[in-house]
């Protein structure tokens, strides 16, 4: 087995593999850390580029395996760590070849109708198509969800709460971690179960520090006597009137001792390792100043369900929700110097608190752990605040919102579902866009998108430079006659083969806006304000890129933003979902930040354009291309914007046609290579897309 930078490489040539089905079991390190998720693929080029990522199962226990057929002229496994830094630490890999009885057997046992599709078609001669049904019989799960994840994946067995005590034991000066628990009559059961989840914390340096705001029910503050009583790490404390959660936490707050502090609702609940996955991430970077993790929801019975497997920080998802919400801990000093929680937020005063504390705050004090740390209770009759007054909740949402970006021109709005928008200003008076389209013919598309620019966007200060790449039909100069006096459009002659890349670069060396927008020629205009909403976002001189909501002729979603890693290199998020539907936790409904967006649909800054050198015009001649320049634009440390307040219909690669001659395949091929050498590592860990959820495709699913 080979080492390299980022993974190992396990030789398979020569080992008469080609063609044959075989279990592939990977057995990883018990030690190794959670957030650590290794990823299989399979070489089948000289230049040991991995292929598509295998679909792996996980079994339990740091157990994966993967069921298939090895491609002809296979050279090498290779396993690389998901999350990116430390290459994984297999104890043991087996290869095990599947004999075609007991393929069919283990595909009747998972998925009996594709079972029978498969036999019935190779009986037929159908060989390929059998093939296909058999592959996705033997990748079905017989159990899926989220309780079959939660078996799998996030059970601790007593050997691995062995390990974590013992490492634990070994830390030198370990921090005290101040839990803050306001309280004000909760059902004593859930109450109970709160303080006890504490308890059996396996990272033992707590303090739970617990203000009854004034319960009316008497055994609250009976319940909490005893637990105090019985253990010197809970501190109990009682408001003489109730003051609401804000103050209750804050007067928590004033008694915690410790460098950090987590905040606990009185109804829910944390798994055992929660606290420790916390200090354990602060030992690797003692400067944090905000932790968070992943949480789901708990029932009345403590059933778990609801899973929110996040995003790392991401300052513009913040704006339009509390999407970090629970387990939150944050440095005391911190949180004392931003007055901790407001009065007069309550139901958002998380948010409000999230929003203060963390503008103008370096992101790399900020660390996301990809793990379920928190158990957020839904059960009627748990007391929670919020449940009894949205309304104000969502006025106050919209207040934090509007506090924190008033000093630089933002404004607050409501948007779908109640979430925050944030309107940014622009000047006055606005800057030039500059629409760059390379085109070859395919008048009647390029007509749509040139109509909707001059007849359907709400934006004074448009030029358009239709980059001409060779177009000969009639319709397409007719197209061009009728524009010839309108001085908002240019068409420059670009001759030869087409090169998407070195297209746009000439309409950028072209252009005279402050902002370039790049578009495709099949994009249809249908609503006036997109234009402005891009700009507004692309000026924020923090901002490097933003890319719009794009859909399909029929409705649905074509681009909702590119996740890293699908499908080996990138793909689109929420592809195919219903337009008017919210998405993964209402992420189709508010601006969030991407790791990349889609050319078809591109704007940026000139400067930021010329800064980077403009699109790989040699290497990435039609795909990749935007994905690449997205790479480099938040290697320079900017930030990109993905926004559905900018929609637009795609009739993707109509002009340019699908990737279905073998030269068009050996250029996509080619392309690929490019990416994977250049960006192999990020490929594998998009920011944006939690560690948990499948890279087979982006719909946020495990």
């Amino acid at each position: 087995m080979q080492r390299d930078a980022d993974g190992l490489r396990l030789d398979l040539a020569g080992l008469g593999l080609d063609g044959t089905w075989v279990t592939i079991t990977l057995y990883d390190d018990p030690a190794a850390p959670r957030e650590a998720r290794p990823l299989m693929s399979l070489v089948v080029t000289d230049d040991a580029r991995p292929g598509v990522p295998l679909a792996d199962e996980a079994i339990g226990g740091g157990v994966s395996a993967w069921t298939g057929q090895v491609p002809a002229a296979i050279r090498a496994l290779r396993i690389a760590n998901l999350a990116g830094g430390r290459p994984p630490h297999p104890s043991r890999i087996t290869i095990r070849r599947r004999t075609r009885p007991a393929l069919v057997a283990r595909a009747f046992a998972r998925a009996p109708g594709l079972a029978v599709q498969a036999v019935y078609w190779r009986s037929l001669g159908k060989r390929l198509r059998g093939r296909g049904f058999l592959d996705r019989a033997l990748r079905y799960r017989t159990e899926s969800g989220y309780a079959a994840w939660i078996r799998r994946a996030d059970t601790l067995d007593p050997a691995e709460r062995r390990r974590i005590r013992a490492e634990v034991s070994a830390w030198e000066t370990p921090p005290l971690i101040s839990i803050l628990m306001p309280v004000y009559d909760p059902a004593p059961k859930v109450l109970r179960t709160a303080l006890l989840s504490v308890q059996a914390q396996l990272y033992p340096h707590w303090e739970l520090c617990v203000v009854d705001d004034a319960s009316t029910d008497p055994a609250v503050p009976r319940l909490l006597e005893r637990f105090a009583a019985s253990d010197p790490r809970i501190r109990v404390a009682r408001r003489s009137e109730n003051g609401h959660i804000a103050r209750a936490t804050n007067d928590a707050l004033a008694a915690a001792q410790g460098p950090f502090c987590a905040f606990l609702d009185h109804d829910d609940a944390l798994p055992a390792h929660a606290l420790y996955e916390v200090v354990r991430a602060i030992r690797i970077d003692p400067d944090l100043v905000l932790i968070y993790s992943d949480e789901d929801k708990i029932d009345r019975r403590s059933n778990r369900f609801e899973p929110h497997f996040k995003a790392d920080f991401d300052r513009e998802l913040l704006y339009g929700q509390n999407y970090i919400n629970h387990l939150t801990v944050i440095r005391t000093e911190a949180l004392r110097a931003v007055g901790g929680l407001r009065p007069g937020f309550e139901g958002s005063q998380d948010h409000d608190l999230l929003l203060r504390l963390t503008d103008g705050l370096d992101p790399a004090r900020i660390r996301h752990i990809p793990a379920v740390l928190y158990h957020w209770r839904a059960a009627g009759g748990s007391g929670t605040f919020s449940d009894r007054a949205l309304a104000r909740a969502e006025a106050a949402r919209l207040q934090a919102l509007a506090e924190v970006v008033a000093p630089w021109g933002g404004r607050a709005e409501r948007g779908p579902a109640g979430f925050n928008r944030l309107v940014r200003p622009l000047p006055d008076p606005v800057p030039r866009v500059s629409v760059i389209i390379p085109t070859r013919d395919r008048a009647e598309l390029l007509r749509v998108t040139l109509d909707g620019l001059f007849g359907r966007t709400a934006y004074p200060a448009i030029e358009v430079i239709v980059v001409d790449n060779d177009s000969r039909e009639p319709e397409t100069h007719a197209l061009f006659t009728r524009y010839r006096d309108d001085p908002r459009l240019r068409v420059l002659p670009v001759p030869g083969a087409f090169n998407f890349s070195d297209l746009s670069n000439r309409g950028a060396a072209a252009a005279t806006g402050s902002v370039l927008l790049f578009l495709n020629n099949d994009v249809e205009v249908i609503e006036p304000g997109w234009l402005r909403e891009l700009v507004s976002i692309a000026l924020a001189p923090d901002i490097g890129a933003v890319g719009a909501k794009l859909l399909y002729p029929d409705g649905t979603l074509q681009h909702g933003g590119v996740i890293l890693g699908i499908g080996g290199v990138a793909g689109h998020s929420h592809l195919g979902l219903d337009g008017t539907e919210p998405g993964y936790f209402g992420r189709m409904t508010m601006a969030h930040e991407v790791s990349a967006v889609t050319g078809a649909c591109l704007a940026m800054r000139a400067d930021v354009f010329a800064a980077l050198g403009g699109f790989d015009a040699e290497d990435l001649k039609v795909a990749f291309n935007d994905v690449d320049l997205c790479l480099r634009v938040r290697a320079a440390g900017y930030r990109i914007v993905w926004t559905p307040f900018a929609a637009l219909v795609h009739h993707e690669s109509k002009s340019r046609g699908p990737e279905d001659t073998p030269e068009k395949w050996a250029r996509f091929e080619r392309e690929t290579a490019v990416m994977q050498a250049r960006w192999g590592a990020r490929l594998r860990a998009d920011p944006y897309y939690n560690i948990n959820l499948s890279r087979i495709s982006g719909h946020y699913r495990l």
